[in-house]
């Protein structure tokens, strides 16, 4: 990603924050309505889960200028959710989620080149997750 791109991210995610409950709202209901056998995977309040959801964004957003920095983090954050249940074919229904979230959430501003960016930066996110989910599950699996 260049400057620009992550520019434009982190400025439609300010606009994100500020209705923190219903951008995450509207992740999980379009989640659970595009995989409904991901429902079961949460089992906190939904409202909590959200924060957390809107926390790990934004973590992930102010990193996108230092990945080296924040790989170790994607790569643990990976870990739990294959602990969780989280299937590498969950990645993409997350993906379409988020792309749903911000077209609704991120202000005024959403353009394609925003939604390019965020495309751009997901798609980093999840392969980057996706190998570290592979990994760690074939350290788990018995030999």
């Amino acid at each position: 990603m260049d400057t620009d791109q992550i520019d434009l991210v982190r400025d439609s995610f300010i606009q994100i924050v500020l209705d923190t409950d219903a951008a995450a709202r509207l992740f999980y209901s379009r989640l659970f309505e595009l995989a409904p056998e991901t429902r079961p995977l949460f089992r906190t309040d939904m409202v909590e889960q959200g924060r957390h959801l809107i926390e790990a964004l934004g973590r992930i957003v102010t990193g996108l200028s230092r990945l080296d920095v924040m790989l170790p983090g994607l790569s643990k954050l990976a870990e739990r959710h294959v602990d969780y249940g989280v299937e590498d074919h969950h990645y993409a229904v997350a993906g379409d989620a988020l792309m749903r979230m911000v077209t609704v959430h991120g202000g005024p501003a959403i353009d394609s080149a925003t939604m390019e960016a965020w495309k751009t930066a997901y798609a980093l996110i999840a392969e980057v997750m996706i190998a570290a989910s592979n990994d760690y599950r074939g350290l788990r699996a018995p030999d």
